[in-house]
Parts: C-alpha cells; structure tokens; sequence
C-alpha cells in the first residue's frame, strides 16, 4: 500500500503541476477539485474543503461544508492531461468524503457505502473480488463537435479492421489504462454497430469500483482527442444490442476460494449457492442500483442478449446470473449479468455485496439451474418453475428497492432516501415527457 510520503515523492520525482481530487456523488458522476501540486502536502494533513450543497444527493446547504480526504493508493497520473504543448503534468487522486461536522465518514459518500459493505463482509471473514466487463459504444460528433447516434464503424462481433475501424482508439485507451496501473486482459468489438468491449483483471471490491470510475473517464477522455463520442448509456440506439456491464463476484476466505468446492457438480461451495441465492432474491431491488436509469429498462428487454429471467446457469447466457467454467479453483465465481455501465459502480458493488451476504447468513438455497434457454420459454413455462422476471421500468424497480430493507439498509437511510428521491424524480419527468416515437406514430394519425 501507498502512504502519503510515497506519493509526495512522486509528484516531486514526476514533475506533477496539478492535482485533481475527485469522488463521485449518489448518481455515479465523478467530480473533481483541482489543486497545484504545491498544495499536495496540505490536502493529506488537512484535506480540502468544499461546498456539498452543490453535489447531487448530498447535503441541503445549512450542513454544506465537506472535506476531501485523498487515498494515496489511488495516485495516477493523467496520461492525456500530460500531453499538452505546455508539458503540463496533472495527477489524479481519488478522494473519501469527511462530514466536517463531526470528523466522520460523510454516509453519503458512495466509496464510504462501499466500504462499510466490504466491512461487513471482512466481520464474516470474507474477501471480496469483482471483475467487470463494462461495454460502451462509440458515436461521430456533429459539425459543431455535440454527438450524434451515427456509429463510428459497422462493425460485428469480434471484427477486423477495415469494419472495426475504432481498433486504433482501443489501443489508445489499453495504452492509457495500462499507463495509470491496470492490467488489461483483452478488448474486441462488441456485438453491435459502433460497440467495444475492454476487460481489466479483477481486483478487490474497492479497487474495482475505483477502476470502473476511472475506466469511464478514460474511455470518454481518449475518445474526444480521437474527435468521436464514447458513452456508456445503456441503449443508444433502438433496434441493436444495449451496453451492459456483466460483473464477476467471488469471496474468499483465509486465501481460499469461498466459492469453489471439487465435489460439487459446479464447483460451487455452499457458501457460493447461499450468496447465489441472496443475489436471486433480491435481484428486483438490486436492479435499482445496476440498472439507474430510464434508458436502462430499454436494454433490458427480450431478444437482445440482455438478461431478464431471475434464474442461474452454466450453460446459457438467458439467465441473471451464470457460472462461468473455471481452469482452477481460485478462478470459481458466478457472473451477475444485468447491471449496465450507467450505474455507480461503488453502490452497485455494495448493493450485490449485500444481498449475497444476506443469502449466507439466512441461509438461503438457490433453486436448480435452468440449462434450457429461457427466452424460448412460454409464460405457463416460467410460472412453472418459478421464474420471474426483472422490473420492467425504473418504476418498478424503485418500487421494489422501497420494500427491500436489506438494500436499503445497505444504502444507509442518506443515500437510500437521497436516490430514490432523484430517482423517482427522473421517472416522474420521462412519463410526462412526449417521445419522437409519439410523434410519428400519432401526431398525423388523430
């Protein structure tokens, strides 16, 4: 682990001019204070101050004054800050959010949330890991540089150059990531016209949610110096697959695989089928949390890859949750497959953390897998197995996070009573908002 002084002589050894001290509110969008680098010192003894009124979900403006409290493990130098003419070099650190008032963790912090999961889960002697696979797509800009829906390129799954014509972006972005300390396992393109896919190794829970945050600013960064748009919401373009961000959980246990067991016909320990089953009965409300936006629920939809039947497998990607095969016991792991790129990766960590949890200590059994492919289902199907499926708006999912008091209480009462205020704000306005499909469907017709 870094410490303060290590990353004082960093910035004297690397020449850092500025630095920026981020976090990220209830929403997921990272912010950032920027500092010269001369102010470092003071920023680890004392923290910096700022005005939390302004900050999405966090405090009304009489209890506004936070502090940021910098990681040292998180210090990074900006690559594509640092290739200006000025060979001005500017330096990241991810920040905690102090409540001035009481010297305390600010509950409203989301790293905080995170961090209080990943507590409960070390009081039961758990480590946890994530690895995401966050997909996004790429988008030319207008003559006036706004983004457009027009794809980079046409390429498929898996293409070559000449119709993956972004592979020179992903390069830029590997390199860049990799230049900021991640170790990156493969890139490709995505299914759908203009869409990529980049996997980074998985880390411990804190790591990955910071990675997840940093991820989307270097995707989005890297491509404005390219001149396109990269975005991570969930389904840009009707008719084509949408983005998500299927991630990887496991825990372990003094060193070992909590998941992994030979003798099971998975390799699945029962401490990973009660997580298993945790993460099934609390799917409608961790939908919420994965999946936070009005946009997301038109990913979600059948006939695009996306899943949408509470259920597991090892062998069909139709379900919510699948066992992927592992080479070794270390790699055991189930794979949660709804979540989408739009969400706050450290609330979503939390929330899935939480609901396996849950399925541990209340011992809760997950149901048999389902091998068949449920999309060819019929609804007496499904009914017949029990198998529901996912909410179908941000109505229902919000709906369902208010009767889940594990995720609420996983939330704490700030960020929980803080999102869904915004949350049924957002879906109150897209329901009295009126669509071009509206328009063209009925303004000539009635």
């Amino acid at each position: 682990m870094a410490t303060k002084d290590d990353v004082l002589n960093q910035i004297e050894s690397e020449d850092v001019d500025f630095l920026r001290l981020q976090f990220t509110d209830i929403l997921g969008t990272v912010k950032n204070v920027s500092i010269p680098a001369s102010q470092a010192k003071k920023a680890f003894h004392e923290g910096i101050y700022f005005d939390g009124s302004s900050i999405e979900g966090f405090v009304r403006i009489q209890e506004s004054d936070m502090r940021l409290e910098p990681d040292p493990d998180t210090f990074a130098v900006l690559p594509w800050r640092s290739r200006r003419e000025d060979d001005t070099v500017t330096a990241r650190l991810i920040c905690d959010v102090i409540n001035t008032s009481t010297g305390e963790p600010f509950e409203g912090d989301p790293r905080f949330v995170l961090k209080r999961a990943l507590a409960r889960a070390n009081e039961m002697g758990f480590e946890m890991n994530a690895g995401p696979e966050p997909e996004f797509f790429v988008f030319e800009n207008d003559e006036d540089g706004r983004a457009t829906t027009q794809t980079h390129d046409a390429g498929g799954y898996f293409d070559l150059a000449p119709k993956d014509s972004a592979q020179e972006i992903r390069a830029d972005i590997i390199y860049t990531l990799q230049a900021m300390g991640f170790e990156v396992e493969a890139s490709h393109h995505e299914v759908a016209r203009g869409q990529h896919e980049i996997d980074f190794k998985y880390a411990d829970g804190l790591t990955t949610a910071d990675n997840i945050a940093t991820f989307r600013s270097v995707v989005r960064a890297v491509a404005e110096l390219h001149g396109v748009h990269a975005t991570f919401m969930p389904k840009p373009i009707s008719g084509i697959n949408g983005s998500g961000m299927h991630t990887h959980i496991s825990l372990f246990e003094g060193g070992e695989n909590a998941f992994h067991d030979d003798d099971d016909e998975f390799n699945l320990s029962d401490t990973a089928y009660q997580f298993l089953g945790g993460i099934l009965e609390h799917a409608p409300a961790l939908t919420a949390i994965c999946n936070p936006t009005v946009n997301s629920y038109k990913r979600l939809v059948p006939g695009y890859e996306a899943p949408i039947y509470v259920a597991w497998s090892d062998v069909n990607r139709s379900a919510l949750v699948r066992k992927p095969a592992a080479r070794i016991p270390a790699a055991s792991r189930i794979e949660l497959r709804s979540p989408d790129p739009s969400c706050n990766p450290y609330l979503a960590l939390a929330v899935m953390l939480h609901a396996g949890l849950d399925g541990i200590e209340n011992d809760l059994q997950a149901p048999n897998p389902v091998r068949e492919n449920i999309y060819e289902f019929t609804e007496a199907d499904r009914e017949e197995r029990g198998i529901n499926t996912l909410p179908s708006t941000l109505g229902q999912a919000v709906t369902a996070l208010k009767e889940d008091d594990v995720i609420l209480n996983a939330l704490g009462p700030h960020v929980s009573e803080k999102f869904l205020q915004a949350k049924t704000q957002e879906y109150t306005e897209f329901l009295a908002s009126v669509s071009q499909w509206e328009l063209d469907r009925y303004l000539e017709t009635f």
